[in-house]
């Protein structure tokens, strides 16, 4: 979101089968530089209500569950159906939709869960969705609910949600329409979370996260060719690359003058070192950090969100209940030490709060054959 523009912009039954040993770490069994930086800790216990030793422990227990999901995903195939925490809980629970895999999943660690519908059919109903888009008045976006094993419909009345379910031609026993007032915008307005400005001051946004030769951030703040300055006004370089709408996202190729280091600001006058890009689950704390609110954190609520701003509809974001402002688009979003992508736009603000949706990272690194510059 640049700074001169506002920020852009909710079932089935689930049996679990067994009690599997939840994928837990005490916080005395890992240290807790291993999962997250000691500044990311202090921003959970702040913005999630958590002793230290609570932090420890959930950052600990989501880093370890990141990897288990990963590895289930590939196992269970066609038969996955989504990953999440409940309610900040520690148990890591893991959706499918053929009962015979249940055990595989019990032996990971996780709780299993049968439902009606798998991942890819959700992919498949919210894909009809995406491309009747067009006839979507009064409609603010629309994302697959893996939770709740459906497709949520967020639109300012219920008919206006259903009329345009219709007319898509999607199944509407597993779309459910929910009433909101949400607005969503771009959050329009080197280290990640930094501030950038274009057009000589009168624009700012802010870095997603340092790669070999440049950064990534949003791609609404710039198109190909668009020239960048620092934070500190010195001229930087400049969008390789820009995909909006559609997607949001972009990456921004330094000049010699700059250096790529992989940490993100925390806007205290210290940083958070990067590590890599193993993605979270859905439940899973989460903190950004960009220019305007500096560093706040949330949870992951949802993936694979689609949303409708004035400019064009965009696909495949996460959504999030942490806060953003305007100038905070394209900043860092991170979860322990790993890089989860960069800020789109939302509703909301940091005082009432709101929703946030970023631009998953390691799409935009395989679409430009970027490379993360990790601490």
């Amino acid at each position: 979101m640049k700074q001169k523009n506002a920020i852009r912009s909710m079932g089935t039954v689930l049996v679990a089968l067994g009690s599997a040993a939840a994928l837990t770490l005490p916080a005395s069994a890992a240290p807790s530089e291993t999962v997250a930086s000691p500044e990311m800790l202090t921003a959970m216990q702040r913005d999630l209500g958590l002793s230290a030793e609570e932090a420890t422990a959930r950052a600990a227990n989501e880093m370890k569950a990141a990897e288990t999901e990963a590895s289930l995903r590939g196992a269970l195939g066609d038969s996955y159906a989504g990953a999440h925490f409940a309610n900040g809980k520690p148990r890591l629970i893991v959706s499918v939709t053929d009962a015979s895999k249940a055990d595989a999943i019990r032996a990971a660690g996780a709780e299993a869960r049968i439902v009606a519908r798998s991942a890819s059919q959700l992919d498949a109903i919210k894909s009809t969705l995406d491309n009747a888009d067009r006839s979507a008045e009064g409609v603010s976006g629309w994302y697959v609910d893996t939770v709740n094993n459906r497709v949520v419909v967020t639109a300012k009345s219920t008919a206006d949600g259903e009329k345009f379910v219709k007319a898509s031609g999607a199944d509407a026993s597993a779309v459910t329409v929910v009433r909101s007032d949400e607005a969503p915008r771009p959050l329009h307005d080197t280290r990640g979370g930094d501030a950038y400005y274009l057009y000589f001051g009168l624009g700012r946004c802010s870095v997603g996260f340092p790669v070999q030769g440049g950064y990534v951030t949003a791609g609404h703040c710039g198109s190909a060719g668009t020239q960048t300055w620092g934070h500190n006004m010195v001229a930087s370089g400049s969008f390789r690359g820009s995909s909006f709408p559609g997607n949001d996202y972009g990456w921004v190729a330094t000049n010699s003058s700059w250096v790529s280091r992989g940490v993100v600001n925390r806007y205290n006058g210290s940083t958070v070192a990067v590590k890599g890009s193993t993605e979270a689950a859905v439940g899973a704390a989460i903190c950004r950090s960009g220019s305007t609110t500096g560093w706040r954190c949330g949870t992951i609520e949802a993936k694979n969100q689609t949303v409708n701003y004035a400019e064009g509809t965009v696909k495949g974001l996460t959504r999030t209940n942490a806060c953003a402002e305007p100038g905070d688009s394209g900043g860092s979003w991170l979860s322990g030490n790993q890089a989860q992508g960069v800020t789109s736009g939302g509703s909301g603000d940091c005082t009432a709060g709101g929703i946030v949706f970023f631009f998953p990272v390691n799409p935009i690194l395989k679409a430009y054959g970027l490379r993360l510059v990790t601490s």
